[in-house]
């Protein structure tokens, strides 16, 4: 008998849901200038001007210089941030506006973020980069105590950290295991006084991370890591802001809402397109973008008029942001639901670096629950 052998990394012959995102061709992505441009939450200049293809990492990386360009306020700062970052973030932004403004600091994340809470209280806007989410934990107490608090306790003083944004790469990667793949996000939305914003793409980046450098609140920015180099769409060359605090319905559907954020959005528009075909239902989905504070009454209409939601993301499920999503909808649209809040999310365990793919939401689990959702 002849023995078929195949890579690892690789996904069956015969798969027909669990195959690889196509990023060159997938809607959530705008592949024409016509199209990003096209977008109605740009301003009217970003909407006249141009376009150039960029992935994400490249449209955070102009994000900073356009902002560091914008106002001298503007300070870059983290583990290797002035040699470009692990990932590239930061290319050449030191050389183009001085060491002085981007620069590295020592390997102290409770530092690093301290040293930013005193420059945000100085009327500076420090973008302080954390290396890897899964390193936030040292800094944990900086940004609860310190950052989300300041302007609560300074009562009618004014003094607050407004400026402040704290970026980090997160998620899983594929090979990131034990401190490389944590997804913490939910970990930050208890704390009133940040803000938490999460981008799935290029133009997203771009705007959200200057509204959030531009933001009367501290904002946690956390990058999709596995997104910087595979997604690429046209993003304009003018300075935009998109919204905080507001999610966006990238998918109109009438059956079942589908909420998500970040990568895992790419892993449900797939799983949309299977089921849609095979079901014949209308699914809409929508990218929550900001999970805290985070935008109800978009969710809540969407579940009043379909009746069914399913909340998807990578971090795990116990106590993560669909609980949250659920437990809202549960009482504010209990009376519309068709069927109970589904939850598809990472596992409540540790990541494993072999079993990193099956830990997190894959397009067989969110297929399954729209099954489970419309037959309910």
């Amino acid at each position: 008998m002849q023995t078929c052998r195949r890579a690892y990394s690789t996904h069956p012959p015969t798969a027909r849901l669990n195959i690889p995102t196509d990023f060159a061709t997938t809607s959530l992505l705008h592949h024409t200038s016509q199209s990003a441009l096209s977008n109605h939450e740009l301003s009217e200049a970003a909407r006249n001007s141009t376009t150039k293809r960029l992935n994400l990492f490249q449209a955070v990386n102009d994000a900073l210089a356009t902002a560091l360009s914008a106002d001298e306020r503007v300070l870059l700062f983290g583990e290797d941030v002035a040699f470009g970052g692990v990932f590239r973030c930061s290319m050449n932004l030191a050389n183009d506006f001085g060491s002085e403004r981007v620069f590295n600091t020592p390997l102290s994340e409770q530092g690093i973020v301290g040293f930013a809470i005193g420059c945000a209280a100085e009327g500076m806007k420090p973008v302080a980069e954390i290396q890897f989410a899964d390193y936030m934990y040292p800094a944990f107490d900086q940004l609860v105590n310190e950052a989300a608090k300041y302007r609560f306790r300074s009562g009618s003083t004014g003094m607050n950290v407004g400026g402040l944004t704290v970026r980090m790469p997160s998620g899983a990667m594929g090979h990131g295991a034990l401190y490389h793949s944590q997804s913490p996000e939910s970990l930050f939305t208890h704390i009133p006084g940040l803000r938490v914003v999460i981008p799935r793409s290029p133009i997203q980046a771009k705007g959200l991370l200057l509204a959030s450098i531009a933001s009367n609140d501290p904002v946690v920015f956390m990058e999709p890591k596995v997104l910087y180099r595979a997604t690429v769409e046209q993003v304009p060359t003018e300075s935009y802001v998109l919204p905080l605090s507001k999610a966006e319905i990238l998918k109109e559907g009438k059956d079942v809402t589908i909420i998500s954020y970040g990568h895992t959005l790419y892993t449900c528009s797939s799983a949309i397109e299977a089921a849609e075909k095979d079901f014949g239902v209308s699914v809409e989905l929508i990218d929550l973008r900001t999970i805290y504070p985070w935008d109800r009454p978009t969710i809540l209409e969407s579940v009043k008029k379909t009746g069914r939601a399913i909340v998807v993301h990578d971090s795990m499920v116990n106590a993560g942001v669909g609980a949250e999503v659920a437990a809202t909808i549960q009482e504010g649209a209990f009376l519309r639901l068709e069927a109970p809040v589904q939850r598809i999310a990472g596992w409540s365990t540790h990541m494993a670096l072999m079993f990193e793919k099956f830990n997190v939401p894959d397009v067989a689990r969110i297929y399954d629950a729209i099954r489970r959702t419309i037959e309910y």
